[in-house]
Protein backbone atom coordinates (compact mmCIF):
# COMPACT_ATOMS: atom_id res chain seq x y z
CA UNK A 1 0.00 0.00 0.00
CA UNK A 2 3.08 2.67 0.86
CA UNK A 3 4.37 1.74 -2.13
CA UNK A 4 0.77 2.51 -4.34
CA UNK A 5 0.73 6.12 -2.49
CA UNK A 6 4.91 6.75 -3.40
CA UNK A 7 3.83 6.33 -6.75
CA UNK A 8 0.87 8.31 -6.57
CA UNK A 9 2.51 10.75 -5.25
CA UNK A 10 5.46 11.09 -7.46
CA UNK A 11 2.85 11.23 -10.80
CA UNK A 12 0.87 13.75 -8.95
CA UNK A 13 4.73 15.74 -8.20
CA UNK A 14 5.21 15.87 -11.55
CA UNK A 15 2.23 16.73 -13.21
CA UNK A 16 2.79 19.94 -10.87
CA UNK A 17 5.73 20.50 -11.86
CA UNK A 18 5.17 20.10 -16.03
CA UNK A 19 1.91 22.48 -15.14
CA UNK A 20 3.87 24.87 -13.19
CA UNK A 21 6.99 24.35 -16.22
CA UNK A 22 3.91 26.61 -18.44
CA UNK A 23 4.77 29.36 -16.75
CA UNK A 24 6.94 32.43 -17.85
CA UNK A 25 10.41 32.39 -16.29
CA UNK A 26 11.06 35.63 -14.52
CA UNK A 27 14.70 36.34 -15.64
CA UNK A 28 15.87 37.92 -12.14
CA UNK A 29 14.85 35.21 -10.29
CA UNK A 30 17.55 33.11 -8.35
CA UNK A 31 16.35 29.92 -6.99
CA UNK A 32 18.76 28.26 -4.66
CA UNK A 33 19.37 25.64 -2.30
CA UNK A 34 21.95 23.67 -0.04
CA UNK A 35 22.17 20.23 0.62
CA UNK A 36 18.73 19.68 -0.38
CA UNK A 37 17.39 22.28 2.34
CA UNK A 38 19.24 21.33 5.33
CA UNK A 39 21.37 24.18 5.65
CA UNK A 40 22.24 28.09 5.07
CA UNK A 41 25.81 27.42 3.98
CA UNK A 42 28.29 26.19 1.32
CA UNK A 43 28.70 28.30 -2.19
CA UNK A 44 24.98 29.37 -2.27
CA UNK A 45 25.04 31.43 0.76
CA UNK A 46 27.90 32.85 -0.07
CA UNK A 47 26.64 33.61 -3.60
CA UNK A 48 23.36 35.29 -2.32
CA UNK A 49 25.60 37.06 0.62
CA UNK A 50 27.77 38.97 -2.37
CA UNK A 51 24.48 39.53 -4.48
CA UNK A 52 22.55 41.27 -1.16
CA UNK A 53 25.67 43.47 -0.54
CA UNK A 54 26.35 44.46 -4.42
CA UNK A 55 23.32 44.80 -6.26
CA UNK A 56 20.40 47.27 -5.75
CA UNK A 57 17.56 46.19 -3.90
CA UNK A 58 14.99 44.89 -6.47
CA UNK A 59 17.43 43.61 -9.25
CA UNK A 60 17.40 40.10 -8.34
CA UNK A 61 14.84 38.48 -6.73
CA UNK A 62 16.35 35.88 -4.50
CA UNK A 63 14.47 32.52 -2.91
CA UNK A 64 15.91 29.98 -0.93
CA UNK A 65 14.11 26.80 -0.41
CA UNK A 66 14.65 24.78 3.25
CA UNK A 67 13.09 22.12 5.37
CA UNK A 68 12.65 24.29 8.15
CA UNK A 69 11.47 27.34 7.49
CA UNK A 70 10.87 28.09 11.21
CA UNK A 71 14.65 28.00 12.23
CA UNK A 72 15.38 30.38 9.31
CA UNK A 73 12.75 33.07 10.15
CA UNK A 74 16.02 35.55 11.41
CA UNK A 75 16.91 35.17 7.24
CA UNK A 76 14.93 37.83 5.98
CA UNK A 77 17.13 39.85 2.96
CA UNK A 78 15.27 36.97 0.61
CA UNK A 79 11.80 35.14 0.16
CA UNK A 80 11.97 31.58 1.23
CA UNK A 81 9.99 28.10 0.79
CA UNK A 82 9.28 24.92 2.33
CA UNK A 83 10.74 22.37 0.41
CA UNK A 84 8.27 19.78 -1.62
CA UNK A 85 5.89 22.74 -0.98
CA UNK A 86 3.58 23.75 -4.06
CA UNK A 87 5.05 27.61 -3.77
CA UNK A 88 8.54 25.48 -3.72
CA UNK A 89 7.62 23.97 -7.00
CA UNK A 90 6.38 27.26 -8.35
CA UNK A 91 9.54 29.11 -7.99
CA UNK A 92 11.68 26.49 -9.38
CA UNK A 93 10.02 26.06 -12.38
CA UNK A 94 9.84 29.78 -12.96
CA UNK A 95 13.27 31.12 -12.27
CA UNK A 96 15.66 32.18 -14.39
CA UNK A 97 18.95 30.77 -12.51
CA UNK A 98 19.05 27.73 -10.20
CA UNK A 99 21.72 27.31 -7.93
CA UNK A 100 23.04 24.22 -5.78
CA UNK A 101 25.83 22.96 -4.36
CA UNK A 102 24.17 18.89 -4.53
CA UNK A 103 22.44 17.09 -7.00
CA UNK A 104 19.06 17.81 -8.26
CA UNK A 105 16.49 15.16 -8.35
CA UNK A 106 13.66 14.59 -11.04
CA UNK A 107 11.46 17.28 -9.72
CA UNK A 108 13.78 19.81 -11.31
CA UNK A 109 12.60 19.15 -14.90
CA UNK A 110 15.08 21.65 -16.42
CA UNK A 111 13.59 24.15 -19.08
CA UNK A 112 15.38 25.51 -22.12
CA UNK A 113 15.56 29.15 -21.31
CA UNK A 114 16.41 28.48 -17.48
CA UNK A 115 20.42 28.04 -16.71
CA UNK A 116 21.53 25.58 -13.83
CA UNK A 117 24.80 26.56 -11.91
CA UNK A 118 26.59 23.17 -10.17
CA UNK A 119 28.72 24.77 -7.72
CA UNK A 120 29.72 21.35 -6.17
CA UNK A 121 30.80 21.28 -2.30
CA UNK A 122 34.29 21.59 -2.65
CA UNK A 123 37.21 23.10 -4.50
CA UNK A 124 39.08 20.06 -4.82
CA UNK A 125 38.95 16.59 -3.16
CA UNK A 126 40.58 14.21 -1.61
CA UNK A 127 38.01 10.93 -2.08
CA UNK A 128 37.41 9.91 -5.11
CA UNK A 129 33.76 11.24 -6.58
CA UNK A 130 31.21 10.22 -9.23
CA UNK A 131 32.59 8.13 -12.14
CA UNK A 132 35.61 7.64 -10.63
CA UNK A 133 33.57 6.27 -7.08
CA UNK A 134 31.06 4.19 -9.31
CA UNK A 135 31.73 1.12 -7.54
CA UNK A 136 30.88 2.78 -4.02
CA UNK A 137 28.16 4.00 -5.11
CA UNK A 138 24.64 3.44 -4.84
CA UNK A 139 23.00 2.66 -8.30
CA UNK A 140 20.06 4.89 -7.67
CA UNK A 141 22.29 8.00 -6.58
CA UNK A 142 24.36 7.68 -9.96
CA UNK A 143 21.57 7.58 -12.29
CA UNK A 144 20.60 10.58 -10.64
CA UNK A 145 23.92 12.07 -11.06
CA UNK A 146 24.38 11.35 -14.12
CA UNK A 147 20.58 12.97 -15.20
CA UNK A 148 21.61 15.95 -12.79
CA UNK A 149 25.36 16.17 -14.88
CA UNK A 150 22.75 16.57 -18.43
CA UNK A 151 21.01 19.64 -17.22
CA UNK A 152 23.77 21.80 -15.86
CA UNK A 153 25.15 24.88 -17.56
CA UNK A 154 27.93 25.66 -15.13
CA UNK A 155 30.22 23.31 -12.95
CA UNK A 156 32.60 25.24 -10.36
CA UNK A 157 35.76 24.56 -10.13
CA UNK A 158 38.48 25.60 -7.58
CA UNK A 159 41.33 24.55 -9.42
CA UNK A 160 42.90 22.96 -12.56
CA UNK A 161 43.33 19.77 -11.04
CA UNK A 162 39.73 19.61 -10.32
CA UNK A 163 38.58 20.98 -13.43
CA UNK A 164 40.60 17.66 -14.79
CA UNK A 165 38.62 15.36 -12.25
CA UNK A 166 35.32 16.75 -13.48
CA UNK A 167 35.73 16.25 -17.38
CA UNK A 168 36.58 12.88 -16.59
CA UNK A 169 34.41 11.51 -13.93
CA UNK A 170 31.22 14.35 -14.11
CA UNK A 171 29.67 13.14 -17.13
CA UNK A 172 29.77 16.30 -18.09
CA UNK A 173 31.05 18.05 -21.59
CA UNK A 174 29.74 21.81 -20.65
CA UNK A 175 31.19 24.61 -19.42
CA UNK A 176 33.55 24.89 -15.79
CA UNK A 177 34.04 28.09 -14.29
CA UNK A 178 38.14 28.45 -13.11
CA UNK A 179 37.44 31.24 -10.80
CA UNK A 180 37.20 29.19 -7.48
CA UNK A 181 34.47 28.89 -5.76
CA UNK A 182 32.70 31.51 -3.09
CA UNK A 183 32.89 29.60 -0.30
CA UNK A 184 36.13 30.01 -0.35
CA UNK A 185 36.21 33.92 -0.69
CA UNK A 186 36.14 34.64 3.09
CA UNK A 187 38.93 32.60 3.73
CA UNK A 188 41.36 34.25 0.98
CA UNK A 189 39.69 37.50 2.60
CA UNK A 190 40.44 36.84 6.27
CA UNK A 191 38.84 39.51 8.06
CA UNK A 192 39.46 39.98 11.46
CA UNK A 193 35.78 41.58 11.75
CA UNK A 194 34.35 38.56 10.69
CA UNK A 195 36.72 36.44 12.64
CA UNK A 196 35.06 38.61 15.88
CA UNK A 197 31.51 38.30 14.96
CA UNK A 198 31.86 34.02 14.66
CA UNK A 199 33.44 33.78 18.00
CA UNK A 200 31.02 36.27 19.51
CA UNK A 201 27.74 33.76 18.02
CA UNK A 202 30.03 31.03 19.48
CA UNK A 203 30.25 32.85 22.24
CA UNK A 204 34.27 32.55 22.91
CA UNK A 205 36.54 35.27 24.03
CA UNK A 206 38.29 36.92 21.24
CA UNK A 207 41.98 36.27 22.46
CA UNK A 208 40.87 32.44 22.66
CA UNK A 209 42.81 30.41 20.07
CA UNK A 210 40.68 27.91 18.07
CA UNK A 211 41.49 23.77 17.18
CA UNK A 212 38.70 22.63 15.06
CA UNK A 213 38.49 19.12 14.08
CA UNK A 214 36.47 18.50 11.82
CA UNK A 215 36.34 14.61 10.15
CA UNK A 216 34.50 12.93 7.17
CA UNK A 217 31.75 10.30 7.71
CA UNK A 218 32.31 6.35 7.56
CA UNK A 219 29.37 4.36 6.57
CA UNK A 220 29.88 1.53 9.01
CA UNK A 221 29.29 4.26 11.53
CA UNK A 222 32.65 3.25 13.41
CA UNK A 223 32.95 5.52 16.33
CA UNK A 224 36.58 4.78 17.25
CA UNK A 225 38.35 6.57 14.56
CA UNK A 226 37.26 9.66 16.20
CA UNK A 227 38.37 8.90 19.19
CA UNK A 228 40.85 12.05 19.36
CA UNK A 229 42.48 12.62 22.74
CA UNK A 230 41.07 16.51 22.89
CA UNK A 231 43.45 16.82 26.93
CA UNK A 232 46.64 16.43 25.47
CA UNK A 233 45.87 17.70 21.93
CA UNK A 234 45.34 21.17 23.74
CA UNK A 235 48.17 20.40 25.63
CA UNK A 236 50.33 20.04 22.87
CA UNK A 237 49.26 23.07 21.06
CA UNK A 238 49.55 25.45 24.35
CA UNK A 239 53.46 24.44 24.22
CA UNK A 240 54.08 24.67 21.06
CA UNK A 241 51.88 27.57 19.79
CA UNK A 242 51.36 29.27 23.49
CA UNK A 243 47.58 30.52 24.22
CA UNK A 244 44.69 29.17 25.82
CA UNK A 245 43.12 26.90 23.42
CA UNK A 246 39.01 25.22 22.90
CA UNK A 247 38.18 22.62 20.40
CA UNK A 248 35.51 23.00 18.04
CA UNK A 249 34.24 19.70 16.84
CA UNK A 250 31.66 19.29 14.03
CA UNK A 251 31.08 16.00 13.39
CA UNK A 252 28.67 14.63 10.27
CA UNK A 253 25.48 15.25 11.37
CA UNK A 254 24.65 11.29 11.00
CA UNK A 255 27.04 11.23 14.46
CA UNK A 256 24.49 13.69 16.37
CA UNK A 257 23.33 10.79 18.55
CA UNK A 258 27.05 9.61 19.43
CA UNK A 259 28.30 12.95 19.83
CA UNK A 260 27.58 12.76 23.94
CA UNK A 261 30.25 10.11 24.25
CA UNK A 262 32.40 11.55 21.45
CA UNK A 263 33.19 14.84 23.26
CA UNK A 264 34.58 14.89 26.71
CA UNK A 265 36.65 18.01 28.52
CA UNK A 266 36.09 21.19 29.80
CA UNK A 267 37.60 22.90 26.42
CA UNK A 268 35.82 21.13 24.04
CA UNK A 269 32.15 22.64 22.33
CA UNK A 270 30.13 20.99 20.04
CA UNK A 271 29.92 22.79 16.72
CA UNK A 272 27.43 20.10 14.34
CA UNK A 273 25.09 22.16 14.08
CA UNK A 274 26.52 25.27 13.15
CA UNK A 275 25.44 25.85 9.30
CA UNK A 276 28.61 27.62 7.96
CA UNK A 277 31.68 25.75 7.93
CA UNK A 278 33.61 27.99 6.38
CA UNK A 279 32.98 29.96 9.46
CA UNK A 280 34.79 28.11 11.30
CA UNK A 281 37.45 27.29 9.51
CA UNK A 282 38.20 31.44 9.45
CA UNK A 283 38.14 31.41 13.17
CA UNK A 284 40.31 27.83 13.29
CA UNK A 285 44.17 28.62 14.30
CA UNK A 286 44.77 24.66 14.04
CA UNK A 287 42.71 22.17 12.00
CA UNK A 288 42.27 18.55 13.05
CA UNK A 289 40.17 16.52 9.90
CA UNK A 290 41.29 12.89 7.84
CA UNK A 291 39.46 12.50 4.39
CA UNK A 292 37.56 15.47 4.27
CA UNK A 293 37.62 18.28 1.17
CA UNK A 294 38.20 20.97 4.10
CA UNK A 295 41.68 20.50 4.05
CA UNK A 296 41.98 22.11 0.69
CA UNK A 297 40.06 25.12 1.67
CA UNK A 298 41.76 25.40 4.50
CA UNK A 299 45.03 25.49 2.75
CA UNK A 300 44.24 29.07 1.90
CA UNK A 301 44.72 30.58 5.44
CA UNK A 302 48.37 28.80 5.09
CA UNK A 303 47.66 27.93 8.74
CA UNK A 304 48.38 24.37 10.49
CA UNK A 305 46.63 21.38 9.48
CA UNK A 306 47.08 17.65 10.49
CA UNK A 307 45.07 14.48 9.50
CA UNK A 308 44.12 12.09 12.15
CA UNK A 309 43.85 9.06 9.99
CA UNK A 310 43.64 5.87 12.09
CA UNK A 311 41.86 3.54 9.44
CA UNK A 312 43.88 4.92 6.66
CA UNK A 313 44.10 1.53 5.21
CA UNK A 314 40.94 0.33 6.33
CA UNK A 315 38.88 3.39 4.91
CA UNK A 316 40.74 3.00 1.28
CA UNK A 317 39.22 -0.26 1.10
CA UNK A 318 35.98 -0.03 2.35
CA UNK A 319 35.09 3.42 1.68
CA UNK A 320 36.84 5.67 -1.00
CA UNK A 321 39.99 5.59 -3.07
CA UNK A 322 42.25 9.08 -2.58
CA UNK A 323 42.95 11.35 -5.42
CA UNK A 324 46.52 11.70 -3.69
CA UNK A 325 48.53 9.36 -1.34
CA UNK A 326 48.45 10.70 2.31
CA UNK A 327 51.98 10.93 2.36
CA UNK A 328 52.29 13.45 -0.35
CA UNK A 329 50.09 16.23 0.73
CA UNK A 330 51.38 19.09 2.34
CA UNK A 331 49.28 18.29 5.43
CA UNK A 332 51.00 16.69 8.78
CA UNK A 333 49.00 12.53 9.36
CA UNK A 334 49.15 10.77 12.83
CA UNK A 335 48.11 7.41 12.49
CA UNK A 336 47.14 7.35 16.58
CA UNK A 337 46.79 10.06 19.06
CA UNK A 338 50.33 9.33 20.60
CA UNK A 339 51.90 10.38 16.53
CA UNK A 340 49.22 13.47 16.46
CA UNK A 341 50.81 15.14 19.55
CA UNK A 342 54.52 14.24 18.02
CA UNK A 343 53.80 15.70 15.36
CA UNK A 344 52.70 18.85 16.84
CA UNK A 345 55.00 19.02 19.38
CA UNK A 346 57.84 18.84 16.26
CA UNK A 347 55.45 21.10 13.75
CA UNK A 348 57.83 23.01 11.73
CA UNK A 349 55.97 26.38 10.05
CA UNK A 350 58.80 26.84 7.54
CA UNK A 351 58.74 23.54 5.69
CA UNK A 352 54.61 23.10 6.45
CA UNK A 353 54.65 26.56 4.12
CA UNK A 354 57.20 25.74 1.69
CA UNK A 355 55.27 22.15 1.41
CA UNK A 356 51.59 23.84 0.94
CA UNK A 357 52.48 26.80 -1.37
CA UNK A 358 54.65 23.54 -3.65
CA UNK A 359 51.08 21.86 -3.35
CA UNK A 360 48.77 25.05 -4.83
CA UNK A 361 50.95 25.43 -7.19
CA UNK A 362 51.08 21.91 -8.80
CA UNK A 363 47.24 21.92 -8.71
CA UNK A 364 47.29 25.31 -10.12
CA UNK A 365 44.70 26.69 -7.15
CA UNK A 366 42.29 29.40 -9.16
CA UNK A 367 40.96 30.58 -5.70
CA UNK A 368 42.21 34.70 -5.48
CA UNK A 369 38.84 35.73 -3.05
CA UNK A 370 36.77 37.20 -6.16
CA UNK A 371 34.96 34.04 -7.16
CA UNK A 372 31.95 35.64 -6.19
CA UNK A 373 32.20 38.46 -8.10
CA UNK A 374 32.76 36.88 -11.21
CA UNK A 375 30.44 34.31 -10.77
CA UNK A 376 27.45 37.58 -10.02
CA UNK A 377 29.47 39.43 -13.85
CA UNK A 378 28.19 35.52 -15.30
CA UNK A 379 24.64 35.50 -13.51
CA UNK A 380 23.87 39.09 -14.42
CA UNK A 381 24.59 38.71 -17.83
CA UNK A 382 22.46 35.49 -18.21
CA UNK A 383 19.70 37.25 -16.57
CA UNK A 384 19.76 40.52 -18.24
CA UNK A 385 22.24 40.07 -21.52
CA UNK A 386 25.51 41.82 -22.47
CA UNK A 387 23.81 45.16 -23.23
CA UNK A 388 21.66 45.59 -19.93
CA UNK A 389 24.20 45.06 -17.80
CA UNK A 390 26.54 47.31 -19.28
CA UNK A 391 24.13 49.93 -19.18
CA UNK A 392 23.73 49.05 -15.28
CA UNK A 393 27.51 49.92 -15.29
CA UNK A 394 27.42 52.79 -17.01
CA UNK A 395 24.90 54.43 -14.43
Amino acid sequence: MTSFYTKIKHKVVLLIVHLFNLLPVQNNKIFLFSYYGSQFGCNPKYITDYIINNEPDGKFDIVWAFNDLESRKHLESFRKVKVMSLKYFYELCTSKVVITNFRTTEYFVKRKNQYYIQTWHSSLRLKQIEKDAESSLPAHYLQMAKKDSQKCDLLLSGCKYSSTIFKRAFWYQGEIFEHGIPRNDVLFQNDENKREEVLKKLNIKKNTKIVLYAPTFRKDHNDHVYNVDYSKVVDSLSRKFGGKWKVLVKLHPHLLAQSKHLLNGQEVMDVTKYDDIQELLLVADVLISDYSSLIFDYAITNRPCFLFIPDVVEYIKKERNLYFEIDKLPFISGKSNTELIDQIDNFNSEDYLLNLRSFLKGIESYENGVAAEKLLEKIDTICFGEKRRGLDEAV
